[in-house]
């Protein structure tokens, strides 16, 4: 049996703005009775799109949009996505509601105009960024796919140095990870500019989420198992504080994660909402003395 513990949820935890946003577009739509179609997943949380999918909503991918028609109504997600599937979705005649993030939004334009001068003189585009990552993909699509994706640091040694480097991060990226490539990259070249383009959002909710961490006896980290940030922010957490567990849903809490805690602190990804972390804070109680 747990011991008596105090229960709080983070209060910078949430989705981030960019998907509550196409969440809220998403509903509103969906309210008025119409058929709304997702090209990808809106969130990587299971239980999320569970939720939206009970209001309607319907997800698919390139292939399902293939099989749209005119008339037909298709979200973009906060993700974005690169130019070829607005050429796709223009030939097939179906409505759009873009809700790309306009943090992503800015960070496609930018990538597009250095790619413009970078190939023209000779440079290369290069993303620090997971590849195949929905937002990934939306980027590289702006360099006609030439852009050079690199997930750590020891792929470095793929990149041409002879060559100019406009250097970019997807925006949901680990700072320190960040930071410690571009030093990486300026031991080896000063042919190079740098292009800060973690969102802000996501660069203070790491600060924050490392003071929350250490000041439970246990974290509740509750996500996807499939979101990228969220595995960034639980390894986050669990270098602040080894106590840090993963919790997909209520049902997979663990009492005995709780035993011998006075304070457990409760919090999530970027893609988890806010709901969820209530529903697992709920659970905790039933385990409360």
């Amino acid at each position: 049996m747990a011991s008596r513990f105090n229960c709080e949820i983070d209060p910078d935890s949430g989705f981030c703005h960019g998907v509550v946003r196409a969440v809220d577009k998403a509903e509103e739509f969906l309210s008025g009775g119409g058929r709304l179609f997702s090209l990808g997943a809106m969130v990587h949380n299971t239980a999320e799109i569970a939720r939206l999918a009970g209001k309607g909503l319907v997800t698919i991918d390139l292939d399902g949009l293939r099989q749209l028609g005119s008339g037909d109504t298709v979200l973009i997600r906060a993700h974005g996505e690169p130019p070829a599937t607005y050429e796709l979705a223009r030939s097939i005649g179906v409505n759009l509601i873009d809700c790309t993030c306009p943090v992503v939004l800015k960070l496609q334009r930018d990538i597009a105009q250095a790619w413009r001068s970078a190939s023209a003189s000779g440079g290369t585009v290069v993303i620090f960024g997971k590849k195949g990552h929905a937002e990934v993909n939306g980027l590289v699509g702006q360099t006609g796919g030439e852009a050079i994706v690199i997930e750590n640091l020891d792929e470095i040694d793929r990149l041409d140095f002879s060559r100019h480097i406009e250097l970019f991060s997807q925006t949901t990226r680990d700072p320190a990870e960040y930071e410690a490539l571009k030093e990486a990259l300026l031991e080896r070249t000063s042919d190079i500019t740098i292009h800060d383009t973690i969102c802000r959002q996501v660069f203070g909710r790491h600060r924050k989420l490392a003071a929350f961490a250490a000041g439970h006896d246990v974290i509740l980290f509750v996500s996807g198992h499939d979101s990228s940030n969220g595995k960034v922010l639980f390894e986050l957490c669990r270098q602040h504080n080894p106590k840090t567990y993963w919790v997909e849903d209520p049902k997979s809490l663990r009492p005995e994660w709780l035993s011998g805690a006075a304070s457990i602190g409760i919090t999530g990804a970027t893609s988890t909402p806010r709901w969820q972390l209530e529903a697992v804070a709920a659970r905790c109680k039933l385990y409360n003395p």
